[in-house]
């Protein structure tokens, strides 16, 4: 099965996300700078929502790139993972409006987590697909990045309860680790070539 469908689905989807979250942000009506202040919450949150979709976008660009090819187990993991972030909007907006209260925060590192998930599940799902000793298996290796993430959710969760501003920075925490280029693929990609 080709790739090129479900590439740009999922494009679509990234694009059709992105285009929500922004339009969820309210215009002020005055026009001074103050006026900005009430709505710099929303616009943080947003702005992390952005940063994580663009990491998305990105990585899965580079699992595709690394695969020739697609089946029904691998469509049903991309499902999977756009499905958690499609719910970046809600949780984002959610989280800006209550001034990073406690429960929203939560619920955003709940989508952070499930995402992170399907994400691993989804590089899995390719990886299985194209064997063990495949371009991608072997630039994704053990992939920690995605562990790591995972384990940082599972522990900011809870966290937000005792503190969400913590366990906000712990979300910045892994959005900056995956703003560090990981050229695993690309370099994989070039030796082969």
């Amino acid at each position: 099965m080709s790739k090129g469908r479900m590439e740009a689905f999922s494009d679509g989807v990234f694009a059709i996300i992105i285009t929500i979250m922004v339009l969820e942000l309210a215009v002020p009506r005055e026009g001074d700078l103050a006026a900005l202040l009430p709505v710099a919450p929303t616009f943080l949150s947003y702005v992390l929502s952005f940063v994580f979709l663009g990491i998305y976008w990105n990585n899965h660009h580079h699992l595709l790139q690394a695969s020739g090819q697609v089946d029904g187990r691998v469509l049903w993991a991309n499902l999977h993972l756009l499905f958690w972030l499609s719910l970046f909007p809600f949780a984002t907006g959610w989280m800006g409006e209550t001034l990073f209260a406690a429960w929203p925060v939560a619920l955003y590192g709940v989508i952070l987590f499930f995402a992170a998930a399907a994400y691993f599940i989804l590089a899995r799902a390719l990886v299985s697909l194209h064997g063990r000793d495949s371009t991608l298996a072997t630039a994704l290796g053990s992939d920690f990045k995605a562990k790591i993430s995972i384990v940082i959710y599972l522990a900011a969760i809870p966290l937000t309860l005792l503190n969400p501003w913590l366990s906000f920075a712990l979300y910045v925490l892994v959005a900056v680790m995956w703003l560090v280029p990981d050229r695993r693929i690309e370099r994989r990609i070039a030796a082969e070539h």
